[in-house]
Protein backbone atom coordinates (compact mmCIF):
# COMPACT_ATOMS: atom_id res chain seq x y z
CA UNK A 1 0.00 0.00 0.00
CA UNK A 2 1.24 3.46 -0.91
CA UNK A 3 1.23 5.94 1.98
CA UNK A 4 0.36 9.58 1.53
CA UNK A 5 -1.08 9.20 -1.96
CA UNK A 6 -2.80 12.10 -3.72
CA UNK A 7 -4.97 11.86 -6.84
CA UNK A 8 -6.79 14.18 -9.19
CA UNK A 9 -8.78 13.66 -12.37
CA UNK A 10 -8.75 15.53 -15.64
CA UNK A 11 -10.25 15.32 -19.11
CA UNK A 12 -7.90 15.76 -22.06
CA UNK A 13 -8.60 19.10 -23.73
CA UNK A 14 -7.86 20.31 -27.27
CA UNK A 15 -4.97 22.40 -25.87
CA UNK A 16 -3.29 19.17 -24.68
CA UNK A 17 -3.17 17.64 -28.17
CA UNK A 18 -0.20 17.90 -30.54
CA UNK A 19 0.25 17.46 -34.29
CA UNK A 20 0.21 13.68 -33.93
CA UNK A 21 -3.33 13.89 -32.53
CA UNK A 22 -2.42 12.71 -29.04
CA UNK A 23 -1.36 14.37 -25.79
CA UNK A 24 1.97 16.17 -26.19
CA UNK A 25 4.79 14.91 -23.97
CA UNK A 26 5.24 18.38 -22.45
CA UNK A 27 1.65 18.22 -21.20
CA UNK A 28 2.47 15.14 -19.12
CA UNK A 29 5.25 17.12 -17.41
CA UNK A 30 2.73 19.86 -16.66
CA UNK A 31 0.32 17.34 -15.07
CA UNK A 32 3.19 15.87 -13.05
CA UNK A 33 4.02 19.36 -11.78
CA UNK A 34 0.38 20.10 -10.94
CA UNK A 35 0.07 16.82 -8.99
CA UNK A 36 3.11 17.73 -6.89
CA UNK A 37 1.85 21.26 -6.25
CA UNK A 38 -1.65 20.13 -5.27
CA UNK A 39 -0.29 17.39 -3.03
CA UNK A 40 2.12 19.80 -1.31
CA UNK A 41 -0.74 22.29 -0.76
CA UNK A 42 -2.63 19.51 1.02
CA UNK A 43 0.36 18.55 3.19
CA UNK A 44 1.90 21.92 4.01
CA UNK A 45 0.83 25.09 5.77
CA UNK A 46 1.37 28.85 5.44
CA UNK A 47 4.36 28.86 7.81
CA UNK A 48 6.25 26.26 5.74
CA UNK A 49 5.27 27.92 2.47
CA UNK A 50 6.61 31.27 3.70
CA UNK A 51 10.01 29.70 4.52
CA UNK A 52 10.56 27.10 1.81
CA UNK A 53 10.00 26.30 -1.84
CA UNK A 54 10.55 23.10 -3.85
CA UNK A 55 12.26 23.04 -7.26
CA UNK A 56 12.72 20.20 -9.72
CA UNK A 57 16.19 18.78 -10.21
CA UNK A 58 15.24 15.89 -12.47
CA UNK A 59 12.24 14.34 -14.23
CA UNK A 60 12.29 10.77 -15.53
CA UNK A 61 9.16 9.99 -17.54
CA UNK A 62 8.10 6.75 -19.20
CA UNK A 63 5.45 7.27 -21.87
CA UNK A 64 3.73 3.89 -22.13
CA UNK A 65 0.52 4.57 -24.08
CA UNK A 66 -0.95 7.67 -25.68
CA UNK A 67 -3.89 9.68 -24.44
CA UNK A 68 -6.36 11.27 -26.82
CA UNK A 69 -8.89 14.10 -26.84
CA UNK A 70 -11.62 13.73 -24.20
CA UNK A 71 -9.88 10.85 -22.38
CA UNK A 72 -10.64 10.84 -18.67
CA UNK A 73 -7.34 10.48 -16.79
CA UNK A 74 -6.38 10.02 -13.17
CA UNK A 75 -3.07 11.41 -11.90
CA UNK A 76 -1.74 9.68 -8.78
CA UNK A 77 1.30 10.86 -6.86
CA UNK A 78 3.17 9.84 -3.73
CA UNK A 79 6.45 10.64 -2.02
CA UNK A 80 9.39 8.27 -2.04
CA UNK A 81 12.65 8.61 -0.13
CA UNK A 82 13.62 12.03 1.25
CA UNK A 83 17.21 12.76 2.26
CA UNK A 84 19.44 15.80 2.69
CA UNK A 85 17.99 18.52 0.48
CA UNK A 86 16.20 16.09 -1.89
CA UNK A 87 12.90 14.27 -2.04
CA UNK A 88 11.66 11.70 -4.56
CA UNK A 89 8.14 11.90 -5.92
CA UNK A 90 6.41 9.34 -8.08
CA UNK A 91 3.50 9.88 -10.45
CA UNK A 92 1.30 7.51 -12.42
CA UNK A 93 -1.11 8.78 -15.04
CA UNK A 94 -3.88 6.31 -15.73
CA UNK A 95 -6.67 5.90 -18.26
CA UNK A 96 -9.07 3.61 -16.45
CA UNK A 97 -6.94 0.87 -14.90
CA UNK A 98 -4.17 1.25 -17.50
CA UNK A 99 -1.02 3.20 -16.63
CA UNK A 100 -0.24 5.37 -19.66
CA UNK A 101 2.70 7.30 -18.17
CA UNK A 102 4.80 7.14 -15.04
CA UNK A 103 7.42 9.44 -13.63
CA UNK A 104 9.99 9.88 -10.93
CA UNK A 105 10.95 13.43 -10.03
CA UNK A 106 13.74 14.56 -7.73
CA UNK A 107 12.84 17.74 -5.88
CA UNK A 108 15.17 20.03 -3.96
CA UNK A 109 14.08 22.12 -0.98
CA UNK A 110 15.18 25.77 -1.07
CA UNK A 111 15.15 28.50 1.54
CA UNK A 112 12.64 30.95 0.06
CA UNK A 113 14.65 34.05 1.03
CA UNK A 114 18.11 32.95 -0.10
CA UNK A 115 16.91 30.53 -2.83
CA UNK A 116 19.69 28.18 -1.72
CA UNK A 117 19.28 24.46 -1.00
CA UNK A 118 18.48 23.65 2.61
CA UNK A 119 18.48 20.31 4.41
CA UNK A 120 14.91 19.12 4.84
CA UNK A 121 13.98 20.06 8.43
CA UNK A 122 12.36 17.59 10.79
CA UNK A 123 8.89 19.18 10.57
CA UNK A 124 8.84 18.72 6.78
CA UNK A 125 10.45 15.28 6.97
CA UNK A 126 7.64 14.23 9.32
CA UNK A 127 5.07 15.36 6.74
CA UNK A 128 6.84 13.57 3.90
CA UNK A 129 6.98 10.27 5.78
CA UNK A 130 3.27 10.15 6.72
Amino acid sequence: MIKNKFSYNLIVDTNDIDGLNHVNNVQYIYWIQIAAEKHWEQLSNAILNDKYVWVVLRHEVDYLFSAKLNDNLTVNTWIGVSYGVKSERFVEIKKGAKIIAKAKTIWCLLDKKTMKPVRIPFDIMKILRV
